[in-house]
């Protein structure tokens, strides 16, 4: 089973020699302790404008070089890398010295004892040299992560991973800058088909300056976490947001319902906070649709079975037929007396309550209606995909 390590390289003329010779030497030591009978080594310079090419060409007789005249990103120095080789486990390492190649034999292991489809290096231990700034930011996004999977991986963004290449089709799309580890690691730990594990090791500070900007790249990787999210758990982020939403309306309609149920009366200074809270609550009907539906949508599509959960089931049963008549049929009562007195004698003395009550009965009903018919619309043309994609 040949390894493929790609080892990408911008402006690294401090370390790239010493990274080369490490991880030539540790080629037989990889060998001897792993499942890894071959072991190639790929260099790409990404747009590198110092020694780094000159100093790498060096040893072209015992690794492949891959230039780029200009730069392209990390990411992409690392898929075009695996592009030109021929290994059935596809890795990369860092050109800053700061992890020790001799570790792949641990992840190449760690890989077939566990039969995973990624596994990476943890920088995140005690014996760990991080800066304690990319520390905190890398906990932060494990942390992100493990609430919305329920599955804990210390160090997204580790520059030292292995990857099974019969794997590669369900993690692409990635980027092709420096968001790409956050986005693979993302990617495993979200969909139902991929397998992540992770083993601690040995990380040291790097040779030379970090091409790392930690409030740009920060909120780079921030955003494409949440983006790997919305693609494979959309429901994660937009059910919690339903509740939060249902929970604001029902704080500020509480004090006005207690008060209608104690003195049977309706008060002016209640009308702000009825209005308000009805927003809310609307708005929280909202979000529950969209939860439901790009649910649907992802499991269609992306993972091609749908797990028939708390929202799935809701949506699927007659409560959701139940609430939207009920709430048509209330909302219409509150006001017909009104509206047949205003047709009738052209005048109507009906109080604004129960005009803003009809509103948000009846806009809540028909939000749920129209995610139904949407419901209905999906499921023809997931059949019709489902039937092109078999011919």
């Amino acid at each position: 089973m040949k390894l493929s390590v790609v080892i990408p390289a911008l402006n690294e003329e401090q370390s790239i020699e010493s990274i080369i010779k490490r991880t030539l030497d540790a080629k037989q030591y990889i060998i001897d302790n792993s499942p890894v009978t071959d072991l190639e080594i790929t260099v790409v310079s990404d747009g590198s404008t110092d020694g780094t090419v000159e100093i790498a060409s060096r040893y072209t007789d015992r690794i492949r070089l891959i230039v780029f005249e200009k730069n392209r990103g990390y990411g992409a120095a690392i898929k075009e890398g695996w592009h030109q080789s021929t290994g059935e486990l596809l890795a990369f390492l860092d050109a800053d010295g700061t992890c020790d190649p001799r570790f792949f034999a641990d992840l190449a292991t760690l890989m077939q004892q566990e039969n995973a489809d990624v596994v990476l290096g943890s920088r995140l231990n005690k014996n760990s040299e991080m800066p304690a700034i990319r520390r905190f930011g890398n906990t932060l996004y494990s942390v992100f992560l493990s609430v919305i999977s329920n599955e804990r991986i210390k160090d997204t963004a580790s520059g030292m991973r292995i990857v099974r290449r019969s794997k590669l089709p369900q993690l692409m799309p990635l980027p092709d800058g420096l968001h790409f580890t956050p986005a693979m690691s993302a990617r495993a730990i979200l969909s139902d088909y991929l397998k992540i594990s992770e083993i601690d090791m040995p990380y040291k500070e790097r040779e030379g300056e970090s091409k790392l900007n930690v409030i740009k790249d920060g909120v780079r990787f921030l955003k494409v976490i949440v983006t790997m999210i919305f693609m494979y758990q959309p429901q994660k982020i937009l059910l919690p947001a339903a509740l939060l939403f249902y929970a604001a309306g029902l704080a500020l309609l509480v004090m006005p319902m207690y008060h209608y149920a104690t003195a049977h009366n309706v008060e002016e200074w209640m009308i702000y906070r009825v209005i308000v809270g009805g927003i809310f609550a609307t708005i929280g009907t909202l979000f529950l649709n969209g939860a439901y539906l790009s649910y649907k949508i992802v499991s269609e599509t992306i993972n091609h079975s749908i797990k028939k959960n708390f929202l799935y089931r809701v949506f699927n049963s007659a409560l959701v037929w139940i609430i939207s008549v009920a709430f048509m049929v209330l909302g219409v009562s509150l006001v017909f007396n009104s509206v047949v007195t205003r047709l009738e004698t052209g005048h109507t003395y009906e109080h604004w309550s129960r005009y803003i009550a009809m509103s948000f009965l009846v806009t809540n009903s028909f939000a749920l209606l129209i995610t139904k018919a949407v419901d209905y619309v999906f499921d023809p043309i997931v059949e019709r995909l489902k039937y092109l994609q078999s011919k």
